[in-house]
């Protein structure tokens, strides 16, 4: 019969055929079937590959398994019939398990000596009695039992100890007393504990009770830290580190401006700084090169606080003068006994001490062109010289007076001497600003809640 179901003709008088039908194909077996010595069907697969020892070809063992009660593993098994060199070790079939885990085992009696183990490569072996580790992936996996997995430790530190003893080593005696306390852990003469820990989740410790609660083996399921999982290659690298604010205190910044007296380009030199027990500033300084003019000043580093300051300073001795003082844009200062009030942005912002502020008043006041000259009054030059003598007087310390900072955005500062405790001679307080004083600092019209409502219906 074709393929096409025609009949193909044949010798005359003889009856045609059909083809054999053939037969349906098995159902395949399972790849990953129960450990079993009895099962016959059950036979590792055979490769030929390259021995790492001797470097000629050496065969190759897989057998796909299935532990009742955990999962599926792959036990390879590596000999070579020319050097003699073999290998075994296991892998877990499956994935990384969504959690680490960790079997702590009490032994005590020989027959738990006979439980089957898995030891994946990322596991941690723990015998605390002793003291005792075998780190993560400084072994192979294997499938073995609790007393093969004391018995592959002993032999790996026996390993180097012939070499260890002809070099009169220190620590060889040490390894040797050790090993022996391993082989005493064989015959179970006290109880002791091993402890299996798995980030990757694949490693197994036998229950022979199983499906029961086994009383001797405790096992804890966890999650696993960022390290683990770099351990376990689940993050390809670490994540980037957010680059490190520059931090400005330390930095002063330069950027290129004008000259005010000489337009000529100039450089300004801008700098961060904390006032202790206030807050941070911002002073500039501008020098000219081509005329020598300098100049510098201060910008509050803060908002407009909630109330304005009052500080009053009853100036009694010479040392007030070394006090450091901020005096902002929106700052007036008044000296009662001089009758004298310096109205705000007078001056400017400035970063200086009580003395140098009171001699850029001096300065300010005894210096103006319009009080000086030939269009000046008798009076008024009298005047000049009283004030500048008294306060030549009051920055000496030999005249008392009250010195009064008046900033209703909050932002000056007078140095407290006595800080954290309060100063006898200062007083501060703290007030609500009038409706002008908004006006002036322009609060008044701004609008800081509800504002995106008002543009929603523009957008």
């Amino acid at each position: 019969m074709a393929a096409s179901g025609a009949v193909e003709p044949g010798p005359p008088g003889a009856a045609v055929a059909p083809s054999p039908v053939p037969a349906p194909p098995s159902a395949p077996s399972h790849l990953f079937r129960p450990i079993s010595a009895e099962d016959e069907e059950q036979q590792p697969t055979e490769i030929e590959s390259l021995c790492m020892n001797c470097y000629r070809n050496g065969m190759t063992r897989l057998l796909l398994t299935k532990i009742p009660f955990f999962r599926e593993i792959i036990v390879s098994s590596f000999s070579c019939e020319h050097c003699g060199w073999n290998n075994t070790e296991i892998q877990s079939a499956g994935r990384i398990q969504d959690q680490g885990v960790r079997y702590t085992l009490t032994v005590r009696a020989l027959e738990d000596m006979n439980r089957e183990v898995v030891k994946t490569d990322s596991a941690t072996t723990r015998i605390p009695e002793l003291d005792f580790e075998i780190p993560a992936f400084s072994q192979k996996g294997a499938l073995t039992t609790v007393e093969g997995l004391i018995t592959r430790a002993i032999s790996g530190l026996e390993q180097d100890q012939p070499a260890r003893r002809a070099n009169k080593d220190a620590t060889a005696e040490r390894i040797d007393e050790f090993i022996v306390k391993l082989k005493e852990l064989k015959q179970v003469t006290s109880p002791f504990t091993l402890i299996i820990d798995d980030p990757s989740g694949n490693s197994f410790v036998e229950n022979p009770h199983a499906p029961q609660k086994d009383d001797a083996l405790v096992i804890t399921h966890y999650n696993r830290t960022r390290q683990q999982e770099e351990m376990l290659g689940l993050q390809a690298e670490a994540p980037a580190e957010k680059p490190e604010e520059e931090d400005l205190r330390n930095e002063v910044l330069q950027f290129n401006t004008n000259c005010p007296e000489c337009n000529a380009p100039a450089q300004t030199n801008m700098k961060l700084v904390q006032i202790p027990h206030f807050k941070e500033v911002i002073i500039m300084a501008t020098n000219c090169e081509n005329c020598g003019h300098r100049t510098n000043e201060v910008k509050s580093g803060g908002a407009v606080e909630a109330l304005g300051t009052r500080i009053t300073l009853h100036i009694t001795d010479p040392s007030d003068m070394t006090r450091d003082l901020l005096k902002s844009e929106t700052c007036s200062v008044e000296i009662p006994e001089l009758e004298f009030e310096l109205g705000m942005a007078v001056l400017g912002g400035k970063f200086t001490t009580l003395e140098g502020l009171l001699k850029d008043i001096r300065e300010l006041v005894t210096k103006n062109p319009f009080t000086l000259g030939d269009s000046s009054s008798p009076g008024q030059m009298e005047k000049l010289q009283e004030f500048s003598q008294k306060m030549d007087q009051i920055i000496e310390g030999n005249m008392k007076a009250h010195f009064i900072m008046d900033d209703p955005a909050g932002n000056s500062y007078l140095q407290n001497v006595y800080a954290p405790e309060d100063d006898p001679e200062m007083k501060v307080e703290r007030y609500k600003r009038t409706f002008d004083q908004n006006e002036e600092l322009g609060l008044n019209d701004m609008k800081t809640e509800g504002y995106e409502a008002g543009l929603a219906p523009q957008r």
